[in-house]
């Protein structure tokens, strides 16, 4: 479950959903980088887990959405901190990794 809860795109599709529903297109969207088939693929696993439930309206074209679970709602909770950290920060970790990845190729080039 861990693995689950610690991947970031399940984290993001968590953050989102707080209070909201929000459609397939309208989550891809707000999550810059991840491909039609990854959120295809958190979102079942997260359904699964009891996290995220899925309701199709009977329309045509389908109207499919997406909400929090109240399960889902109390780990949002838990993760919010995370996640309001991982977004102060990403511009020192993008840094840091620059740094790290320039070191590394002129250690590689010696």
């Amino acid at each position: 479950m861990l693995d689950r809860v610690a991947d970031k795109w399940s984290l993001l599709v968590i953050a989102l959903l707080e209070r909201r529903t929000l459609r397939f297109t309208e989550l891809r969207n707000k999550i810059d980088g991840i491909s039609q088939r990854m959120l295809t693929v958190t979102l079942r696993q997260l359904e699964r887990d009891g996290l995220v439930e899925r309701t199709v309206h009977p329309v045509v074209p389908p109207k499919v959405e997406y909400a929090l679970t109240d399960l889902g709602c109390t780990l949002h909770d838990t993760i919010k901190a995370l996640v309001t950290w991982t977004e102060a920060h990403q511009e020192e970790i993008a840094a840091a990794r620059a740094a790290y990845d320039r070191r590394a190729a002129q250690e590689a080039a010696v």
